[in-house]
């Protein structure tokens, strides 16, 4: 059995493959039923965010063929396509590689710390689907130690930067005073609420909630003194909107070209500076060829990004020691597991012998011959049953010259090379 880590992410696929390749939350637990059954993997788990979709799998496949024929049936995609833009990772290279993402040392903003919850929530999903069996844990919950390491001895975490936060440095680099600017928030989830944190803190003091629920949009409204609205209402707030930034789990986009269109008319083309974090998008791409707009997507984040990753770098060094030395514990650990059935059977056979000495030992009593003699032909019996075995396969070794068999028993039994000889 191996373990594969199998993906695209914003390094390898543009925002518009890796759209076509995210699942959304409700096709979950159909969709790693289907890559057991159809792509014969033994265990999974699939992290689909807006900047990667990875499966994480316990397979006897000996390639990665059959698990993108899948994937591309499933999303309607040429499996050359994705395989163009995928990556593979097997067995102690997955391991590290599932512990880097965990850590943030693979994500867009170095070290940015959503990830690892977005790890767990999916572990948590796989498990409730039933396709994570005692592999794929013990990888998880070696990963999320490893991560958890990382944010405690080194400095990668210390003034955390976002998506969230790269989307609202952008926006304090096009308007000069972010007090006077009005925002409207399209979606209610940890993305936006940080981005909601964020433009608080920038100054930004006119803020509009918009969400499917309502309910939500209201609690996240009422912590920063923002307005909630229904997705239905965006047309309406549109106009007033100095800063858009979306980010919900929608199929479709939720803001079209002639919604934009016709505010910024109402506007009398007073700039727009929209982010669409969402993957796939919440915004048309056709919203872009308007004049007076700027709109961005989380490509288009990374010279802001970049900046973090500089003022990282030290961190990242440490914390990419901490991983690796993590990925080679777990195969140790993982490779101490595989002794065990061999370990079980041993001691299944040795007991069996015991008893069958046993059993004669107490029917040489039970025939009147002494205790001394009973016990001593109890412990030659013992002797002579537990060695027989290995004793015939040294033999055997030798006389075909298989020194390494005989320098492991030696290690095995540690055993003395001076012998004396009866």
């Amino acid at each position: 059995m191996a373990l594969l880590a199998l993906g695209i992410n914003h390094k390898t696929a543009s925002v518009s493959v890796r759209e076509k390749v995210a699942f959304a939350p409700e096709q979950m637990a159909e969709a790693l039923a289907q890559a057991c059954d159809l792509a014969h993997l033994k265990e999974v788990a699939i992290l689909s965010t807006c900047n990667r979709t990875e499966l994480y799998c316990s397979t006897e496949l000996e390639g990665t063929r059959a698990l993108l024929e899948w994937l591309g049936s499933y999303h309607r995609l040429d499996p050359d396509e994705l395989q163009s833009c995928s990556y593979a990772h097997w067995n102690q290279d997955a391991a590290q590689h599932m512990m880097r993402v965990a850590s943030g040392l693979d994500s867009l903003v170095l070290g940015e710390p959503q990830i690892l919850g977005q790890l767990k929530s999916c572990y948590a999903v796989s498990q409730d689907a039933g396709v994570v069996g005692a592999e794929l844990a013990r990888l998880f919950q070696q990963t999320f130690a490893v991560a958890k390491k990382v944010r405690t001895d080194t400095a990668i975490g210390e003034n955390p930067v976002s998506v969230a936060y790269a989307s609202v440095s952008l926006a304090q680099h096009i308007f000069s005073d972010l007090s006077q600017s009005k925002a409207l928030l399209i979606g209610a989830g940890e993305t936006i609420e940080l981005v909601a944190r964020h433009l608080s803190e920038a100054g930004v003091q006119q803020m509009i909630v918009a969400n499917r629920t309502l309910v939500r949009a209201e609690a996240l409204a009422d912590e920063f003194n923002a307005r909630a609205i229904l997705l239905g209402d965006i047309p309406d707030a549109l106009e007033d909107a100095d800063i858009v930034i979306a980010s919900t789990a929608s199929q479709l986009p939720i803001l079209g070209k002639g919604a934009v269109e016709s505010a910024l008319k109402k506007r009398k083309h007073r700039p727009i500076f929209m982010v669409d974090i969402a993957v796939p998008r919440d915004i048309e791409p056709e919203v872009a060829e308007l004049d007076d707009v700027y709109l961005y997507t989380v490509d288009d984040l990374k010279e802001v990004i970049e900046e973090n990753v500089r003022s990282r770098e030290s961190a990242a060094r440490e914390a990419e020691t901490l991983v690796e030395v993590g990925a080679v514990e777990f195969m140790r650990q993982l490779r101490a597991l595989g002794a065990v059935e061999t370990v079980m059977a041993l001691r299944q056979q040795t007991e069996q012998l015991r008893d069958a000495e046993l059993e004669k030992a107490l029917r040489q009593l039970s025939n009147g011959k002494s205790a001394d003699e009973v016990l001593n032909n109890l412990a030659r019996g013992l002797t002579n049953k537990f060695l027989h075995s290995p004793t015939v396969q040294l033999r055997k070794a030798s006389a075909e010259g298989r020194d390494d068999y005989l320098e492991m028993a030696q290690d095995l039994y540690q055993l003395s090379h001076n012998v004396k000889e009866d």
